[in-house]
């Protein structure tokens, strides 16, 4: 059994889906494994988000202190950065087991087409 923030969690693995499960979380954190992105960059790499939706999940993943948010306010106009922490960087064999998984799929499934 697992706890984080409060809540109980019988298994490893959904300690770790706590974290990045979801429709967009993995994308998202898939696109910074490169380096710092501006929110815009971020929005312009995954078009098919709702800005709504990318706020949120970017503020989920910031409380969860696995995206590190900088703000750039010398002079306007105001600059956001968003980035993966340590803990986040911890992430990175997965997201590459789940990008591989996604790259060699096609070839396995016939459900799946790459357009």
């Amino acid at each position: 059994m697992y706890t984080v923030d409060n809540k109980s969690y019988p298994c490893c693995t959904s300690v770790t889906m706590r974290f990045i499960g979801g429709k967009w979380k993995a994308v998202i954190l898939h696109h910074l494994i490169g380096g710092a992105q501006r929110y815009s960059e971020l929005r312009k790499s995954i078009p098919t988000i709702t800005e709504r939706t990318l706020s949120l999940q970017l503020k989920q993943l910031e409380e969860d202190g696995i995206v590190n948010r900088t703000v750039f306010t010398d002079k306007p106009p105001l600059v956001v950065e968003y980035q993966l922490t340590d803990f986040g960087k911890t992430l990175l064999p997965v997201l590459e087991a789940i990008t591989k998984w996604g790259q060699e799929s096609p070839a396995i499934s016939k459900k799946i087409i790459r357009n």
